[in-house]
């Protein structure tokens, strides 16, 4: 009778904000940020076939830390000595926590998902993203 042979599929790495800050005063690294929400069709489309292609999840755990992190979170994230949350949370509608408005926020523009930004080692903005990115165009970013 043949053996079963088992093969563990890696995963991206992805980080809490607080994993984040210690991890990038221990040894930085760029920084990629996925934003979504439940209801984001293409946020769940980039999860599912993006984020998931091996070629990919190697790139991002090598070479980057990744963080993904719900616009809508209602939890106090401490980060960089300072809290931040969801001042709008049972107040309005789409109700953004302030994380996502510092880093992914456009002056007098709604925030757009999916928003993917991208960070320097000292988490200085390179590149923001207000689309589902291909598989192929997420292979071109990462280089």
């Amino acid at each position: 009778m043949p053996a079963l042979i088992f093969c563990q599929r890696a995963n991206v790495n992805w980080l809490s904000f607080e994993e984040l800050e210690t991890a990038l005063t221990e040894q930085p690294k760029k920084v990629v940020i996925h934003f979504y929400a439940d209801w984001c069709l293409y946020c769940k489309k980039m999860e599912k076939a993006v984020y998931t292609k091996p070629e990919i999840i190697e790139r991002l755990n090598a070479d980057y830390y990744t963080v993904k992190f719900n616009v809508e979170s209602t939890d106090t994230i401490r980060f960089g000595g300072k809290e931040f949350m969801n001042l709008n949370s049972g107040k309005k509608r789409m109700a953004f926590h302030q994380i996502p408005e510092l880093l992914a926020g456009r002056e007098n523009q709604e925030l757009e998902l999916p928003a993917t930004v991208i960070l320097d080692e000292e988490f200085n903005i390179i590149k923001r993203y207000y689309r589902y990115i291909s598989p192929n165009e997420m292979k071109a970013v990462l280089k």
